[in-house]
């Protein structure tokens, strides 16, 4: 099986994710962003697997544009999460730094995708 690159780093996120909603639960008693982020944080990758069975490449391009709001989301939580105390800078900074590679990728990705169905159309 080839290795699709933003699909492996999207799963590998989603564990994070699910093991720091898993700490905010266990450790600090938080239940409404630890949801929050828990939904979030594991649709990005989720989204990537349906784009990779999309039926076309307007399907595909909607699925990874959904991943990329989804990880705008995350982003967003991490810093709430880390403006209200709930993780420190250390661990915020490592796992932001994760969302905002995801991010750039994904985006080169929509870029990609988007110059390939304008080319077919011309």
């Amino acid at each position: 099986m080839k290795q699709n690159i933003i699909a492996e780093k999207s799963y590998k996120f989603a564990l994070r994710i699910v093991k720091l909603s898993q700490y905010l639960v266990k450790n600090k008693k938080e239940f409404v962003l630890s949801k929050q982020i828990l939904r979030s944080g594991t649709s990005i990758g989720a989204n990537i697997e349906e784009s990779i069975g999309g039926q076309s490449k307007k399907d595909f391009l909607n699925k990874v544009s959904i991943a990329y709001k989804e990880t705008r989301e995350t982003m967003y939580w991490l810093r709430i999460l880390k403006d209200s105390d709930f993780i420190t800078k250390d661990n915020f900074v490592s796992i932001y730094n994760d969302a905002e590679e995801i991010a750039k990728v994904i985006s080169k990705i929509q870029k990609i995708t988007k110059e390939s169905i304008n080319d077919t159309k011309t």
